[in-house]
């Protein structure tokens, strides 16, 4: 990995557990609480309009009930990060 792409990667994992993001992080769809699992958070997040993805962003986040989410775009289609205190979860969503 280039040393830029570490530090990049950091930076990004350390904005997402430390809230980075804005004032506003309500959405009207919540993940179904604390011990949410991960397809719940997943199905959460393709029902938020805030996460769908930007025309031509390679990078993009939004707010998921009381997670944070960044997307991605990889090879194989959109590399989702979710975090908040104490949890995260990750999954891949594929070019259709």
């Amino acid at each position: 990995m280039r040393p830029f792409s570490l530090i990049a990667t950091i930076v990004v994992a350390a904005a997402l557990l430390t809230g980075c993001g804005g004032s506003g992080e309500t959405t009207t769809t919540s993940p179904g609480g604390a011990g949410a699992s991960t397809g719940e958070i997943r199905a959460a997040w393709e029902r938020t309009p805030d996460c769908k993805h930007p025309q031509g962003a390679s990078r993009w986040g939004c707010s998921v009930g009381s997670y944070r989410c960044q997307g991605v775009v990889t090879d194989r289609g959109w590399s989702i990060s979710c975090a908040k205190p104490g949890r995260s979860v990750a999954f891949t969503v594929r070019r259709g």
